[in-house]
């Protein structure tokens, strides 16, 4: 369904436990009442999503947050109040009506407001908090556009709506700051520097493996089909060849490749983000053996890029 139309449909499938995929800035997103048990159970079955990973909360509104889990810590509030709507998934303390399945069993839930108008209204208009993790297959490449999500869950839901291509192109970044000193889980499309300049100097301790305490933390994450191997800083790739692809940060390589995506020509890392996961979906489809990636400059949102190529490639291994 596309949508710019009447979400009343959707709505209503969201409220009476269905799911509904939706645009969001950074990734599609995968819905369910965050109310509803079963409903949430139900995402984790059509991802084939591992149970101990916790699901993000979606909310219409911030207004909404204090609604549903009471005060907040200053910090939070601070944040919410600075990058909401936006790409900043908060960690707050699990409400009661929220069921222990949507935070994995964990007594905290995380919860963020999409900068989407059609996510928004949607949430607005099924009356709920709506629990959604990207559109994919578990562990996959996320989706940006509504077809990705059609091609990777096909049936499994009710409804897609179709929004266009997402802007940001990588998921939320992820921020505890219930303590003294907030702590980043998981790197994404807002960059670090942007949440120190609310709260001050924060750590970064990015999950990898056993009980994921956020959502997408885990080390082999966020995977094309095709193995992907990441190439070390200042490292060049030895040759191209008839059945490998490349994924360029801003230059073609000058060897002969099966395909090659670029992520920006003008070095741009907000371009690069956006267009990551689009362009791994491409070289996915391509029909090659093996994906051999550039990392992007680590600064800025080119920190998330590249934690999402480390994560991709955590389970390459070398031919032979």
């Amino acid at each position: 369904m596309p949508a710019d139309g009447d979400l009343t449909e959707a709505a209503t499938v969201l409220r009476t436990g269905g799911l509904v995929a939706f645009p969001t800035e950074t990734v599609y997103g995968l819905g369910a009442n965050a109310l509803d048990a079963r409903a949430a159970a139900r995402i984790f079955e059509a991802k084939q999503r591992p149970s101990f990973d916790p699901l993000i909360t979606h909310l219409a509104d911030a207004a909404d947050l204090e609604a549903l889990v009471g005060s907040v810590p200053p910090a939070v509030a601070a944040l919410a109040d600075r990058f909401w709507p936006g790409p900043l998934t908060l960690i707050v303390d699990r409400p009661d009506a929220i069921p222990p399945i949507v935070t994995s069993g964990l007594a905290t839930m995380a919860v963020r407001v999409p900068d989407n108008e059609y996510a928004r209204r949607l949430i607005a208009a099924a009356g709920v908090p709506v629990a959604a993790p990207s559109a994919n297959r578990f562990g996959q490449l996320s989706p940006t556009r509504a077809e990705h999500v059609v091609r990777g869950l096909g049936a499994a839901v009710e409804v897609v709506l179709d929004g266009g291509p997402a802007r940001c192109g990588i998921e939320s970044t992820i921020v505890d700051a219930r303590g003294d000193r907030p702590v980043v889980l998981r790197l994404g499309a807002l960059p670090v520097e942007e949440v120190e300049k609310v709260t001050g100097p924060v750590t970064v301790r990015l999950g990898n493996s056993g009980q994921p305490v956020a959502p997408g933390t885990l080390a082999a994450h966020y995977a094309p089909r095709t193995p992907l191997r990441l190439l070390a800083a200042g490292e060049s790739a030895a040759g191209g060849g008839p059945r490998r692809g490349y994924l360029a940060f801003r230059d073609r390589p000058a060897q002969s490749w099966a395909a090659v995506e670029v992520l920006s020509a003008s070095g741009d890392l907000t371009e690069a983000a956006a267009r990551l996961f689009e362009a791994l979906h491409r070289l996915d489809a391509a029909g090659v053996t093996e994906i051999v990636a550039e990392p992007v400059p680590e600064t800025g949102v080119g920190r998330a890029v590249n934690d999402r190529l480390r994560r991709a490639a955590a389970t390459w291994q070398p031919a032979g």
